[in-house]
């Protein structure tokens, strides 16, 4: 993992996307399949794989693309749900990759991760800072409020051990999230819109 690519391990349940039993995949896009399936946009995370082989285990059909392709694969294959990856870049950084989170935005259920997460924050209205206390290895959240993230895996008031490496975070939210999880240098580690659609 880079510095910059802040990595909570999410829930082994893939609960928020868990509507589909077909077989995952991580590949580049296909010709169209009859089953249900999750987009999974690469930012360059070195964990990429690993986001596709937890969704593999819940026995949903997903794809990996890069970031550049992610609309083109997004109209083809149409997928029920959509991960945007972590990885090394900085929002702050002049020509970072954006505009996937932005397309993207509403049209299905949406999981932001590390940078995913970052640019979808700052994309829709909230605020993303670098130089505050980085957190690197192993970090604790706490559930503040029920997620479908969550659903059947973490309770409201519990802490849980996760693997942080990150130096940007998210300082305000963007308008209609509602924070969902903290740690000791994270006040918005988990984030989501109130309807639970967009989680980050």
């Amino acid at each position: 993992m880079t510095a910059r690519e802040g990595c909570p391990v999410a829930p082994r349940r893939v609960s928020a996307f868990h509507d589909s039993r077909t077989h995952a995949r991580e590949s580049t896009p296909s010709v169209a399949s009859a089953h249900d399936k999750i987009l999974i946009v690469d930012f360059g995370s070195q964990v990429t794989q690993l986001i596709a082989r937890r969704v593999r285990e819940e026995g949903v059909y997903s794809e990996i693309v890069p970031f550049q392709k992610a609309e083109a694969a997004f109209l083809a294959m149409k997928p029920k749900a959509v991960i945007l990856s972590g990885g090394p870049e900085s929002v702050h950084e002049e020509g970072s990759p954006r505009r996937a989170a932005g397309d993207l935005r509403f049209r299905v259920p949406v999981l932001g991760i590390c940078y995913g997460q970052m640019t979808m924050a700052a994309q829709l209205g909230g605020t993303v800072e670098g130089g505050h206390a980085r957190e690197f290895g192993r970090a604790d959240v706490e559930v503040k409020a029920d997620s479908r993230l969550f659903d059947s895996t973490w309770g409201l008031g519990e802490r849980h051990p996760v693997w942080m490496s990150h130096g940007d975070r998210i300082t305000k939210m963007p308008p209609g999230f509602a924070v969902a999880g903290v740690s000791a240098n994270a006040p918005f580690a988990v984030i989501q819109t109130r309807s639970g659609n967009i989680t980050g």
